[in-house]
Parts: structure tokens; C-alpha cells; sequence
């Protein structure tokens, strides 16, 4: 099945779409999370493999929530929540909204069962249709901000079930298969025509990022604002698996040098040899260099030339720096993307690319007001920014200026790399 099945075509109801186009735009995303998951079993959906990841239930159920205590309640003066138990359980981290269930146990929650979780969404998903169809000008224009927030919040948990039934699976013995096997392309039919310039090169100077104008951005991607780049130059593809392998070939686990030191303390205390989900032999033999995959459709060869994955941002500034190279900043990865996005492939749609940028605010930020300041905000602090889209990310959900933002640990989501050098 298509990881990425159409949502929309390729854009969702903002707050300057008509009502129809709202009630069906709320639909394709709500149907959409159903679709992904729909091949788990009741069993499947329970559970949670780390503490960073969540049962997909909980997924479908907090995304429902997310509409209920952000929208309806609010916002519909005859709303009930469908139970009012539930709200500590499917509350993430808002703490203006009350207590909630630790991260870590969210795979305990076997009450309410799945049945219940789906019968839940469909309520909510009714008296959100009621909402849409019936809200007076007024309160239509109060809410629908919250309500598109609500639809990209629920494309990012698309994602997120995937990248967590992924890591659960990959713990089964029986290495089962999330979807289908589909033939890996040939190697050189990826890119038909010319090869690209491995390196595109830029002048730098006094630049604009940030996103401004229409159409739908969190609030971390603004405001728009001016940063000075020194001369650089980015590579034009994505590190592939094979020169991933020469890297790890080469004893790059092994050279402390490479290493910043809070990776190179993970490399020792946690073994780490290889990305997260590469298996010694691939069944066959033909894996590159040996090696098979582990992915969401069960173990596969490692196709040589396809975008390697899963690396924490510690791996990818070492294999960086074994390269000769670093990883580029946020803003000379938007900055090259919006200049000549046909310069590069892969920009999307392949692998979130790590940069060495601190996610922090831009200056003049402001959150979200109310509960929804707290949505990304608070996060800024320890982590790094990753910039693009996976194969994972829901259609349309993907922009030049979107930053997406994790722990430089984290190796269970479709995270890449791609170099960059000073071309001073």
C-alpha cells in the first residue's frame, strides 16, 4: 500500500476554503490514518517498543482528542467529550489541559480497546462534520485555525505510526511485514538523464528563510527573517547505502575522532556497529555489501543506491566528517532549496536530512495562543533540526521552510543526510 496515499491532492482546507471543501479535506485525512492502520491486528496496535514511540491505538486516539479539547469543546457550546476519563489518557503534553498518562505506559492502556478508540473517532468525526456544516461566521473564523492545526498535527502521527509499528516489528523474531514487498528499482533507473553535479556551489551573503505569505505554517517556521551565509556548497543527492557501508567498512564505528562526544558515549554503551535496522546477510546475497534491511515491508536486500536511513544526527555528522565534509546548516539547506530546487534530488520524499542547526526560535517568534502555544515552542532546546520529507510523510504535508526537529539520538525515524562544505 502507498505509504503517502492521497490526502489531498497535495493541499488541505485552510481557513480560506469553503465548508465543502472543509468537510471533505477533514475526511480524506481522518479516512487516511484509518487506511495506515488497517493492516495491524487489535494486537499490533497495543504496542509501544520504547518509550519514545506510542501504540498505534494511542496514536488514533490522541489525534481525536486533539479535535475534541482543541476544537469542539470550545468551541461547540452542546459538545460532551464521549468520555471524560479519557483525557488524561490521550493528552501528549499539554500542560494547560490537565494531567496525563506517563509517556513510557501509554502501551498499558489496554481500556479502552480498539473497538472503543474507533468508535471514538467516528463521534468525534461526527460532531466535527455537525461543526463544520453548522458554525456561525464568527465562531467558524475562531475556530478553523485550530481545526487546520489539527489536520497537519494529524499528518505528522501518519508519519509517526509508521516510524513506531516499524521499530516495533523490528523487535518481533518473525520479522513480519507491515505492507506488501514492491521490486526495488535497478540501480541507474532511479534518475533517468544526465547525472546531476555532485556539488552545487553558493555565494552566500544576506539572505531571507522563514516562511511568509498563504497557506498553512507552524508557528516555528516564522517569521521570515534575514541570516548571512558564508560561501558553501551542497551536495546534490542524498548519502546512499553504499557509501554508508564504506564508512562502516572503513572502522568509522571504531574512530572516536569522527565522533562528537555524546555519540561516540552511545557508540560504546549501546554497541552501535551499523543504522538501526541493517541485518548482517541479506538472504540472497545481493544486499550492498552483503547486507539486508529490515523495513516496513520485511527484511529486503539493501538496494545500494537508495538513500540510507535511520541514522541519528550523531551518526550523520561523523560519517560527515569522515567524508571530509560537514552537515549544512537549516538555513543553507533552504536557501539551496528554494534557489534551484532542480539542482538537487531527493529533496523531499526520500529521507528527513539532519543539519547541524539547533533547533531554536527565529527571532520575533511567538507562539500559538492558548493551549496551542505549547505545540513546539517549549521543545526548543536539545534538539536538531532535520529538514525535507521521508517516503513516510503524508502527500502535501512537506514545505521548503517545514523544520522538523528531534533528539540527535533518535534513529527509529526516516532520517538521512546530505553534506554540505564551505566554499570559501
Amino acid at each position: 500500500m502507498p505509504l503517502t496515499a492521497p490526502t489531498s491532492a497535495d493541499t488541505l482546507p485552510d481557513v480560506h476554503s469553503d465548508r465543502s471543501a472543509w468537510r471533505d479535506g477533514y475526511a480524506r485525512v481522518r479516512a487516511h490514518s484509518l487506511r495506515l492502520a488497517a493492516p495491524l491486528s487489535a494486537e499490533d496496535q497495543a504496542l509501544q517498543s520504547m518509550p519514545e514511540a506510542s501504540p498505534t491505538k494511542w496514536h488514533l486516539a490522541h489525534t481525536s482528542w486533539f479535535f475534541e479539547t482543541l476544537v469542539l469543546q470550545p468551541s461547540a457550546p452542546d459538545y460532551r467529550p464521549v468520555d471524560a476519563r479519557w483525557a488524561p489518557l490521550f493528552n501528549s503534553y499539554y500542560e494547560a489541559l490537565g494531567p496525563r498518562h506517563p509517556r513510557p505506559q501509554r502501551g498499558l492502556l489496554s481500556r479502552p480497546s480498539l473497538a472503543e478508540v474507533l468508535a471514538y473517532r467516528q463521534q468525534v468525526d461526527d460532531a466535527v462534520q455537525r461543526f463544520i456544516a453548522q458554525a456561525d461566521s464568527a465562531t467558524w473564523r475562531r475556530a478553523a485555525g485550530l481545526l487546520t492545526l489539527g489536520l497537519h498535527h494529524e499528518q505528522q502521527h501518519q508519519e509517526l505510526l509508521l516510524t513506531d509499528i516499524l521499530h516495533a516489528f523490528s523487535l518481533n523474531p518473525l520479522r513480519p511485514a507491515y505492507a506488501p514487498a514492491t521490486a526495488p528499482p535497478s540501480p541507474g533507473t532511479t534518475a533517468p538523464g544526465p547525472a546531476p553535479r555532485p556539488w552545487q556551489a553558493f555565494d552566500g551573503g544576506a539572505v531571507q528563510v522563514g516562511h511568509a505569505g498563504a497557506g498553512f505554517a507552524f508557528d516555528n517556521e516564522g517569521p521570515r527573517h534575514t541570516v548571512w551565509l558564508a560561501p558553501f556548497a551542497l551536495a546534490c543527492g542524498l548519502v546512499s547505502n553504499a557509501e554508508y557501508a564504506a564508512f562502516i567498512a572503513d572502522g568509522g564505528y571504531r574512530q572516536p575522532a569522527l565522533w562528537l562526544s555524546d555519540g561516540w558515549a552511545l557508540v560504546q554503551a549501546q554497541g552501535w556497529l551499523a543504522p538501526p535496522y541493517w541485518l548482517p546477510h541479506a538472504a540472497d546475497g545481493s544486499g550492498a555489501d552483503g547486507h539486508a534491511q529490515f523495513t516496513l515491508q520485511g527484511v529486503q536486500p539493501l538496494v545500494a543506491d537508495a538513500p540510507v536511513l535511520h541514522l541519528s544526527g550523531y551518526e550523520a555528522a561523523a560519517y560527515a566528517a569522515w567524508a571530509g565534509a560537514r552537515l549544512p546548516t537549516e538555513f543553507e539547506w533552504e536557501h539551496a532549496a528554494a534557489s534551484v530546487p532542480s539542482a538537487f534530488a531527493q529533496l523531499h520524499g526520500a529521507a528527513w536530512q539532519w543539519t547541524g542547526s539547533a533547533y531554536a526560535p527565529y527571532p520575533g517568534f511567538r507562539p500559538l495562543p492558548g493551549p496551542a502555544a505549547e505545540y513546539n515552542g517549549k521543545f526548543m532546546v536539545n534538539q536538531l533540526v532535520l529538514r525535507g520529507s521521508s517516503a513516510a510523510t503524508p502527500a502535501g504535508h512537506a514545505r521548503i521552510t517545514y523544520r522538523n526537529f528531534f533528539p540527535p539520538a533518535a534513529r527509529w525515524q526516516f532520517s538521512g543526510l546530505r553534506l554540505a562544505r564551505d566554499n570559501g
